[in-house]
């Protein structure tokens, strides 16, 4: 799909930016460049779609070399997605997804059809494409900034920190969304991020680079196993969970316990009472299926019991949970974020097979740390 050939990058007579950087990306591939600001990460990428021009070496795309392409032409041919997002304040969030489609002059009917087939692709309703982008928050013009990259069906995305500017929250359900949507469409993506734990989460492969020149490229696992030197170990930190347990990686490895649930249609009595026998203050709500419906607590009863009888009346229908080939490290991060004492885990048709609680990673910090204690004993007795 891409490939750098000795690809340098120098700005008048100064040291390269770039220099002499060599790397395939297939087909499919999500890849993330992460570095030290000045490293040249977004010099590379820009160099894809010819903003900035290649000074040695060549960049090949689909086997063709890009200086031997109409640059505009090129650019129609890439999506790019970039962290201020460049929605157009006086068109309609229709107007700004199908603008590509504008300019390769599409019928209106195209514009229309493909406009509301993206939209459902992140799960936003129709009446958006009516809207402008101040009456979005920017969770939803981010989405928006994403559709518009895929409206011409690219074969290759470029994505510059696209998600830096928002809120931890959105940044992380974006970062969800936008995995599966690069998994279902078998996009390629090129993606720029100072985030380290954005790109471990992301990442088919990730680029570390430093002073123009690459260091690491590989899995997010390999990386973290098996860092290249010194300067990836730092730039990783050693506080990494995985860094300590590279045997536990996924969610599915601590799951345990059975979560207590309750049905919809239970009345907020036998909840409360359930509650009192289990010695816990939430439950997790399922139906008869057992598919996650969302949870109730008690202090959900406390202020509606006058007022309502059954649990579905009551229940929070927007919760949190994961799969059990989440990954381990990821979870860790919502968990804190969120303040949670616990996640359910559920399997690809939402169906609830366990939880991961705050004691079972205090259990794995542990190990981390200090793992059987001797370490710390024998460190002890030296001091001694």
């Amino acid at each position: 799909m891409l490939e750098f050939k000795n690809v340098t990058k120098r700005y008048n007579n100064e040291k390269a930016a770039v220099n002499k950087l060599n790397l395939k990306i297939e087909k499919g591939e999500f890849i993330c460049f992460i570095g030290p600001s000045g490293c040249g990460k977004t010099t590379t990428m820009k160099m894809v779609n010819r903003l900035i021009d290649v000074t040695d070496g060549s960049i090949l795309f689909e086997g063709k070399d890009i200086n031997q392409q109409n640059p505009v032409e090129l650019r129609r041919s890439i999506g790019y997605v970039i962290q201020q997002i460049g929605l157009m304040p006086h068109m309609t969030i229709k107007e700004n997804i199908v603008l590509v489609g504008t300019l390769l002059k599409w019928s209106n009917e195209r514009k229309d059809e493909r406009a509301r087939e993206l939209l459902k692709l992140v799960n936003m309703p129709e009446e958006f494409l009516d809207k402008y982008p101040h009456e979005l928050s920017g969770g939803q013009q981010q989405r928006i900034g994403v559709l518009r990259a895929l409206a011409s069906n690219p074969p290759l995305i470029l994505m510059d920190e696209p998600f830096g500017a928002l809120d931890p929250i959105t940044r992380d359900s974006l970062q969800e969304e936008f995995k599966k949507l690069q998994k279902e469409l078998n996009k390629t993506i090129v993606f720029v991020t100072h985030d380290m734990d954005e790109a471990l989460k992301l990442a088919d492969r990730v680029v570390i680079m430093r002073d123009g020149e690459i260091v690491q490229a590989d899995t997010p696992d390999e990386i973290l196993r098996n860092p290249a030197n010194e300067f990836v170990e730092e730039f990783l930190g050693k506080e990494r969970l995985i860094q300590g347990r590279p045997d536990v990686t996924t969610v599915g490895q601590i799951t345990g316990g059975s979560p207590v649930t309750v049905q919809p249609r239970t009345t907020l009595k036998v909840a409360i009472a359930t509650m009192r026998d289990k010695k816990v203050d939430s439950l997790l709500v399922v139906d008869t299926g057992n598919v996650l419906q969302g949870f109730i607590d008690i202090e959900a009863i406390n202020l509606n019991y006058k007022k309502a009888s059954y649990v579905d009346e009551v229940m929070e229908t927007e919760i949190f949970s994961v799969t059990e080939d989440s990954l381990l490290r990821d979870t860790v991060h919502k968990i804190l974020r969120r303040g949670a004492k616990y996640v359910p885990v559920v399997d690809d048709q939402h169906r609830l097979t366990g939880i991961i609680t705050r004691a079972a990673l205090a259990n794995i910090v542990y190990d981390t740390i200090w793992g059987d204690g001797m370490e710390f004993e024998n460190t002890a007795a030296e001091v001694e």
